[in-house]
């Protein structure tokens, strides 16, 4: 006996909502000038163009590339920080406390005035005690040297290969040299080989960066990271569907071009080769402000703001992108506050961390006073110390001794 399977109803009236729903965001008119349909960017007449299917690949060469840097960061950029200097530093674990622990896993790592005092009431510790053991427990999560080299060496080998191969895709094109030819033919523009490496292995480079974002270094703008980072990933995205790749290609290609200035310095700063360093981060700088605050938005933004509306008027996409590209000037203009700061402070000789840099304020045991040295040769008791150097509360009386200062002027 044959059945035969219908949909209900309800049923129907879901798919065509969502066909619906699907059609009402693809809408030509949305995303594409007047006059023109997602059809004339099929493939004909030997031209090929990009296609938002080919954007699923991305996802599995995301998740590639964090096996590729696994492999790499354990097989050659550890053995690499070995080779100048840079090993893992043991640190000294926080003596056991259940109730600080509790509360600096499920409230806060930097508790105020008022929760210290409570937990100085629960745990038996006096205050002092238990400021020292949220410090030191800071400490112990912190990233050490070796991490943050490792993830600054896979950055700088990824933008140093992009840039070239940016570089070697572009150099005889004529849109690398006249903006004007980006739009030349719009949209009937054929998508080359090396445009679609360039924008996929790019996209997928983002991709991995989004899944890892959380296990990296975290950094004061890291919320600006993301930010930037889902922004270059709608923009590139975008670019492609509507065939803007000549314009996504240049955007790429600029931003590469400091990020490899910047990891490198980096590098050099963490092998404590202060001189090498200093002179990259000046050369960083330099390149930063041309490309990201000149070429980028009298260049570019223009290429994309001016241009088009000479050929075809203005549109949802036309808005959208800009929209896009301007959140990314925002976002250069934040660094670059934060670059010229530091910038500020070398000159005066007075640079001692990275502006992006997490808050805390110690990064290691070594930045402790004299006399927090000394008290830790004393185990943590039930409100008092074990040795002689105690005030008449219990706890340790305070040495206005100098922190030691890192001697490098440019700490990432």
């Amino acid at each position: 006996m044959q059945t035969s399977h219908r949909l209900s109803p309800e049923g129907t009236s879901d798919c065509r909502m969502i066909d619906t729903l699907y059609e009402w965001i693809w809408w030509d008119r949305f995303w594409l000038p007047v006059n023109l349909t997602w059809a004339d960017l099929e493939d004909r007449d030997g031209r090929v163009y990009a296609k938002a299917s080919d954007l699923y690949v991305t996802l599995p060469y995301a998740i590639g590339f964090l096996l590729v840097r696994y492999l790499f960061e354990s097989l050659i950029a550890t053995p690499l920080a070995a080779s100048v200097g840079i090993r893992e530093k043991a640190r000294l674990r926080v003596p056991d406390n259940p109730i600080l622990e509790l509360y600096y896993l499920s409230h806060s790592r930097n508790p105020g005035q008022a929760d210290i005092d409570g937990l100085s009431k629960k745990s038996g510790w006096c205050v002092r005690q238990v400021e020292r053991w949220f410090r030191k427990r800071r400490n112990q999560d912190r990233p050490g040297v070796l991490k943050k080299f490792r993830e600054a060496s896979w950055r700088f080998v990824f933008y140093l290969l992009a840039l070239i191969g940016g570089v070697v895709s572009l150099y005889d094109k004529e849109w690398f040299y006249d903006t004007w030819e980006v739009w030349n033919g719009f949209p009937k523009q054929t998508m080359l080989d090396s445009q679609y490496w360039y924008y996929i292995l790019e996209m997928s480079f983002y991709g991995s960066l989004l899944f890892r974002v959380t296990f990296d270094v975290k950094r004061k703008d890291f919320k600006e990271q993301i930010i930037h980072h889902l922004a270059t990933l709608t923009l590139l995205s975008f670019s492609w569907c509507v065939n803007y790749i000549r314009i996504g290609t240049l955007v790429m290609l600029i931003h590469d071009a400091s990020d490899v200035l910047l990891e490198s310095a980096k590098l050099f700063n963490y092998a404590k080769w202060e001189r090498t360093c200093n002179s990259l981060f000046v050369v960083f700088a330099i390149v930063f402000m041309v490309t990201r605050l000149v070429i980028f938005p009298f260049w570019l933004i223009h290429c994309t703001w001016v241009y088009p509306t000479l050929q075809y008027p203005p549109f949802f996409g036309y808005y959208f992108f800009n929209v896009m590209l301007v959140v990314l000037l925002f976002l250069h203009i934040f660094w670059a506050y934060l670059i010229l700061r530091m910038v500020k402070k070398f000159l005066f000789g007075k640079m001692t961390r990275d502006e992006r840099s997490d808050d805390e304020e110690d990064g290691d045991e070594s930045s402790l006073t004299e006399e927090e040295k000394e008290e830790d040769s004393y185990r943590y008791g039930n409100g008092s110390g074990l040795g002689t150097k105690k005030g008449n509360n219990g706890c340790f009386r305070h040495l206005s001794l100098p922190e030691n200062v890192c001697p490098s002027k440019t700490v990432y």
